[in-house]
C-alpha cells in the first residue's frame, strides 16, 4: 500500500524538486495550490489564503511537507510585503492545523521549513540548534513561522522543523542571481565579504527531507545546511573557481541599502550554522563542499 503524502508549496522549487526524486510506486502525492490541476498521477487541492479556506480532505495523509511562504527577497521589503511573507507562513499552518482538527485526522508526521534567518546576524559566532534565537525582521519572521508549526505537534505523531540555509539550484533561488555577472568573468561578493553564508545543495536538502519522512525517529529541529559555511567572500570566490571566472569585486553596503532597503539584510547578515543534529543521526551530504556542489548543478541544470 502506498504512503499518502500533501505537500503544501509542492510547485515551488524546492517542493517541485522534492516529488521529482519521490517514488511514484512508494508514494501517493497531494499537492495544495490555489488552482488545482489534474494530470502527472499527483493529486491537487485547492487553499486560499485571503478567505482562509482550504480542501479539508487534503489533510488525510499520512504525511505532510508545508514549504509554503512567500520568497523572501523576491521585492524589496515594504510594510505590506513584511505583512505578506509573515501571513503566508502562518497562515498555511493555520489552515492545516485547523483541517487536521476538524476531520480528526492523525497524520504519522508534519514536516515544516524554517529558514538560518531564526538566529539573525551573528557575525561569525558557531551556530547549532540549541543557539538562541536573534534580533532583526527575519528572524522574528522565522520565529513566528516554527510558533505556527509547533502548534500542530498535538495533531501528528512527528514534528520536524527545518532552518534551511541558501537553496543552490539553477532552477532559482540564490545560485542564478550569482551567476547574473557570470558572461563577464565578474563575481561580486557585499560589502566586507566577512559575513557567514551557510548553503546547501537542492538534493541534499530534497533528500533530508525524504529521509525525515521515513525515520520515524527524527523529530525536532534540524539546521538542514551544508558542513561548511562559508564567508561570503570564500562562496564568491569557490563558484568563481568552480566556473573559471576571472575577477571578484564588492559591492558596496550603501549601494545595497540604497537600491533594497532593509532587504539588504538578507546578503548583509552572518549566520555561521553548522548541521549539529543531522551529523549526529549520520546523514552524509552528498555535496559537502561548495565548489563540487556549483559544478554538478551546472552540468545536470538542477
Amino acid at each position: 500500500m502506498k504512503k499518502s503524502i500533501l505537500i503544501a508549496g509542492g510547485s515551488g522549487l524546492v517542493g517541485s524538486r522534492i516529488v521529482s526524486l519521490l517514488d511514484k510506486e512508494v508514494y501517493d502525492i497531494h499537492i495544495l495550490t490555489r488552482s488545482p490541476k489534474s494530470g502527472d498521477d499527483i493529486t491537487y487541492h485547492s487553499w486560499d489564503f485571503e478567505q482562509m479556506t482550504m480542501d479539508e480532505n487534503a489533510v488525510k495523509v499520512d504525511y505532510i511537507i508545508n514549504l509554503n511562504g512567500a520568497g523572501i527577497a523576491d521585492e524589496r521589503w515594504t510594510k505590506n510585503r513584511k505583512e505578506l511573507l509573515i501571513s503566508s507562513r502562518v497562515k498555511s499552518a493555520q489552515l492545516i492545523q485547523n483541517a487536521l482538527e476538524k476531520t480528526g485526522h492523525r497524520p504519522k508526521a508534519y514536516l515544516s521549513a524554517s529558514a538560518v534567518g531564526f538566529y539573525g546576524d551573528r557575525a561569525d559566532e558557531s551556530l547549532e540548534e540549541s543557539s538562541p534565537a536573534g534580533k532583526g525582521f527575519m528572524s522574528e519572521c522565522c520565529q513566528l513561522w516554527e510558533e505556527s508549526a509547533n502548534k500542530l505537534s498535538h495533531l501528528v505523531d512527528r514534528l520536524v522543523i527545518n532552518r534551511i540555509g541558501i537553496v543552490l539550484s539553477t532552477k532559482g533561488g540564490a545560485l542564478p542571481k550569482v551567476l547574473m555577472t557570470k558572461k563577464m568573468g565578474v563575481y561580486n561578493y557585499f560589502g566586507s565579504g566577512k559575513q557567514y553564508y551557510s548553503w546547501i545543495h537542492i538534493d541534499d536538502l530534497c533528500k533530508i527531507f525524504i529521509r525525515q519522512l521515513n525515520d520515524e525517529t527524527l523529530k525536532g529541529i534540524f539546521n538542514t545546511v551544508a558542513p561548511e559555511p562559508l564567508t561570503n567572500k570564500q562562496f564568491t570566490v569557490e563558484i568563481k573557481e568552480a566556473l573559471n571566472g576571472n575577477i571578484v569585486l564588492p559591492a558596496p553596503v550603501f549601494g545595497l541599502r540604497l537600491v533594497l532597503g532593509e532587504m539588504a539584510n538578507v546578503v548583509l547578515n552572518s549566520n555561521r550554522v553548522y548541521p549539529k543534529n543531522l551529523t549526529n543521526i549520520g546523514y552524509k551530504f552528498e555535496f559537502p563542499a561548495l565548489g563540487e556542489a556549483v559544478k554538478d548543478l551546472i552540468s545536470r541544470k538542477v
